[in-house]
C-alpha cells in the first residue's frame, strides 16, 4: 500500500517556484510562494535498507526544478542558505572575492557557478572543479504556438535535445519556464513560472486505427499537444478577452508592435493561465516567454525497499544536485576551507543536450573567464596586510595544476538488454558512481585521473564503477572533452548509473545520490593536497 504523502521538511528552502529576477543593474527583492513535494514511496521493514536523507533532498530539488531556470534558482537558494554570497560578472571582484570566502553567480538565469576560496590560496594555485548541466531533453513552446484542428486547441512545440519522444505521449503535462514582463518603471523583469496542474497532453492513436508494430510518430505533425476545445475558447468570459486584449485608448505609437502581439501568436486562455501562475495581473503584460513542457507526476522513491528513484530529468539534475551539495558539504567545516590552498568550484551549464555552443553553455567563455579572474585573487600575507606579487602567468599556472570532474549521468546495465553492454563493464545501481572511459575521447578520462579519483574514493569510503561502451555501439559525449581541450585542464568523466536515459521518466538508484555527494565532497576537500602527488607532465 502506498504510504501517506509527506510534506517537505524544509518547504522554505526551495521557495523559488515563483521567483522574480530583474534586468536592473542592481539586485531586486524576489517574491516567492512555497511549493509542496509529494513523496510516494513504499514502506520498508528493513531499517538498514531505508534510503538516505540525500535521496529525499534530491526529490525536493528535482520536483522544484522543471526547467534550467528553476534548477538555477533552486541551487541558488541552497547556496544562500549555506552562506554563499551572490556576485555578478559585470562587477569588479577585486575588493569582494577574498581567501576564505564563498560566492556564486549566474548567467542567463540558466547556468550557475559557485566557488569557495581556500584560506591559504595563492595566485596560480590549483582549482578543483566539478562540471554538470541543468538542461534535459524536452518539448518547448514555439514562439507562435497557436494551433487549431478539428475542434481542438493545440500548442505548437519544438523538440529540444535527443529525447525518447514516444514517452511523452499520454502523460499529464504542464508548462514552466520564465516570462518577461515590463514593470511600472519601464524595466523588463524576469519571472519564473510553474503551472502546477496538467493542461496539455499528447494523445496516442488508438490501436484499432494503427495496427503497425512500430511507433514512430512524425515529430512535426503528430507530436502536438492538445490544450483545450475550441468551444471553450469561443465562449470564454468577456473579462478574459478584455484582459488579453491591448488597451484601446493607448497612444498609437505605444500600440505599434514589431512582432505580432502575444495574444495573436498564442491562445489567449493559455496566456491567461501562464500569467496567473506567474502572479501577473493581465496576460497582456507578458512581453515574451521561454516555456518548457514537463510531466506533472512528481518524482518519488520506488521499489520494494525504496532503492529506486523514479523521476524526470535525472539526466542531469541528479549530478547537478550532487555537485551543489558536494560543494556545500565540503565547506561545512570552517577549518577545512581555512587550511586549503586551492579553490573549490562547481559549474552547472545550460545547453549540454544540444552541443553546449551558446553564450551560457560549457563551450562558451563562462568558465575560462571565471578561472582567469580567480587565478589572480591575491593572498594575504600572514604578517601584514600587504599582498604577495602576482605572476603574469598565474592563469596558465592555475590551469596546469587544476582538475575538472565532468559529472553527467551514466548507463546502468539493463536486465532485459544485457547484451547491449560490454561484458566486463555493466554498472549496477546503488553500487557507486561510474567512471566513463572511451578510447576515442568521447569521454576525457585517462589513467592519472582514475588514480586521483580512486584515491579520493578510498579516503571518502565510497564505491566506484567503470564503464566502456561496446565497439559496435555508438557512444554519447559530455562537456568533459570540450572543456578539457578548451582549458588544457586534466579531466575525468563520471556519473551515477541510470536506466531510460532521455525518457520523460527515468530510473536511478536512491543510494547513488549519497555516493556521489560523498565523492564530490571528498574530491573538493582533498584535491589541493593530492594534486602534487599525482603529477605527470
Amino acid at each position: 500500500m502506498l504510504a501517506t504523502p509527506r510534506a517537505s521538511p524544509s518547504p522554505r528552502l526551495f521557495s523559488a517556484a515563483i521567483h522574480n529576477f530583474s534586468l536592473r543593474p542592481s539586485s531586486n527583492t524576489a517574491s516567492s510562494v512555497p511549493f509542496h513535494v509529494v513523496r510516494c514511496h513504499f514502506s520498508s521493514t528493513a531499517a538498514r535498507m531505508a534510503p538516505p536523507k540525500s535521496a529525499y533532498g534530491f526529490l525536493d530539488f528535482v520536483n522544484a526544478s522543471p526547467t534550467p531556470y528553476h534548477a538555477v534558482a533552486t541551487s541558488a537558494a541552497l547556496f544562500e542558505k549555506a552562506g554563499f554570497k551572490l556576485i555578478r560578472e559585470r562587477d569588479n571582484w577585486a575588493s569582494v572575492v577574498q581567501p576564505g570566502g564563498k560566492y556564486y553567480l549566474t548567467r542567463n538565469g540558466s547556468s550557475i557557478v559557485a566557488f569557495a576560496v581556500g584560506g591559504k590560496w595563492k595566485p596560480g594555485n590549483p582549482i578543483g572543479m566539478i562540471g554538470a548541466h541543468t538542461d534535459s531533453p524536452c518539448l518547448r513552446v514555439k514562439p507562435a504556438s497557436k494551433r487549431n484542428a478539428h475542434g481542438f486547441l493545440q500548442v505548437g512545440v519544438e523538440l529540444y535535445g535527443g529525447g525518447i519522444w514516444h514517452t511523452w505521449f499520454d502523460r499529464d503535462l504542464s508548462v514552466a519556464g520564465r516570462v518577461l514582463v515590463k514593470d511600472g518603471d519601464g524595466i523588463f523583469v524576469q519571472k519564473l513560472v510553474k503551472v502546477d496542474k496538467p493542461i496539455l497532453r499528447v494523445p496516442t492513436l488508438a490501436i484499432h486505427l494503427h495496427r503497425q508494430s512500430n511507433f514512430d510518430p512524425n515529430k512535426e505533425d503528430e507530436l502536438l499537444p492538445i490544450v483545450g476545445l475550441v468551444e471553450k475558447e469561443l465562449n470564454k468570459p468577456a473579462a478574459a478577452e478584455a484582459a488579453a486584449a491591448p488597451e484601446e485608448n493607448a497612444e498609437a505609437d505605444a500600440d505599434f508592435q514589431p512582432l505580432k502581439a502575444m495574444t495573436e501568436r498564442h491562445h489567449s486562455q493559455f496566456l491567461s493561465v501562464v500569467a496567473s501562475a506567474a502572479g501577473i495581473s493581465s496576460a497582456s503584460d507578458i512581453v515574451d516567454f521561454e516555456l518548457i513542457l514537463y510531466d506533472t507526476q512528481p518524482s518519488c522513491l520506488g521499489g520494494l525497499n525504496d532503492e529506486f528513484i523514479f523521476s524526470a530529468r535525472l539526466d542531469n539534475l541528479n549530478m547537478t544536485y550532487c555537485s551543489v551539495m558536494g560543494l556545500i558539504n565540503s565547506v561545512s567545516s570552517n577549518s577545512s576551507l581555512e587550511n586549503d590552498t586551492s579553490i573549490r568550484l562547481v559549474s552547472c551549464f545550460d545547453h549540454e543536450e544540444i552541443g553546449s555552443l551558446s553564450a551560457h553553455g560549457a563551450d562558451s567563455n563562462l568558465l575560462p573567464a571565471i578561472l582567469r579572474r580567480l587565478s589572480v585573487i591575491p593572498s594575504l600575507n600572514a604578517d601584514s596586510t600587504e599582498t604577495t606579487p602576482i605572476s603574469e602567468t598565474a592563469f596558465e599556472q592555475t590551469l596546469a595544476t587544476s582538475f575538472l570532474v565532468s559529472a553527467d549521468m551514466a548507463h546502468s546495465v539493463h536486465p532485459n538488454y544485457a547484451g547491449k553492454y560490454e561484458t566486463n563493464h555493466r554498472p549496477e545501481m546503488n553500487k557507486g558512481t561510474v567512471i566513463k572511459v572511451n578510447a576515442n575521447q568521447r569521454y576525457a578520462t585517462n589513467s592519472p585521473g582514475i588514480v586521483l579519483l580512486q584515491e579520493v574514493a578510498k579516503r571518502a569510503k565510497v564505491p566506484l564503477q567503470v564503464f566502456v561502451v561496446r565497439n559496435d555501439s555508438p557512444c554519447g559525449s559530455t562537456i568533459g572533452p570540450m572543456l578539457s581541450a578548451k582549458l588544457g585542464v586534466r579531466t575525468l568523466d563520471l556519473g551515477n548509473p541510470q536506466l531510460s536515459m532521455h525518457s520523460i521518466r527515468e530510473t536511478g538508484g536512491s543510494w547513488d545520490v549519497e555516493h556521489a555527494i560523498g565523492l564530490f565532497k571528498g574530491f573538493l576537500e582533498m584535491y589541493g593536497g593530492l594534486e602534487a602527488k599525482i603529477f605527470i607532465d
